[in-house]
């Protein structure tokens, strides 16, 4: 089992960046894939970006490339997602998740990921 906790959701303006932070715990969460999802309201979860359990490879969906960045420090089992010139649309809740296999390739579909954090809210406003 791996427990995940998501923070530093907020409320920033249009063309600003923020930082999400998402901290595992429990087996060996080194070994696992992480990936970034969110949801608006109204409309169905969507993946953003993904990384690998060793960081050498990453994916990101169309809409957040350029813009986002995702990294890990397995020694602090914490993975962040930068988000810089954020728009309207990227408001959601954003959710963290594991891959249900430890080193395994990196996936984008939700299916894969079992373990998943409360989510953590991201408002992009004036």
């Amino acid at each position: 089992q791996v427990q995940m906790v998501e923070s530093g959701g907020g409320l920033v303006q249009p063309g600003g960046s923020l930082q999400l932070s998402c901290t595992a715990s429990g087996r060996t969460p080194s070994a696992y894939n992480i990936g970034w999802f969110r949801q608006a309201p109204g409309k169905e979860r969507e993946f953003v970006t993904a990384i690998s359990w060793s960081s050498d490879s990453t994916v990101y969906a169309d809409s957040v490339k350029g813009r986002f960045t995702i990294s890990r420090d397995n020694a602090r089992s914490t993975v962040y997602l930068q988000m810089n010139s954020l728009k309207p649309e990227d408001t959601a809740v954003y959710y963290c998740a594991a891959e249900r296999v430890p080193y395994g390739p990196i996936d984008s579909g939700p299916t894969v990921y079992s373990y998943w954090g409360q989510g953590t809210q991201v408002t992009v406003s004036e």
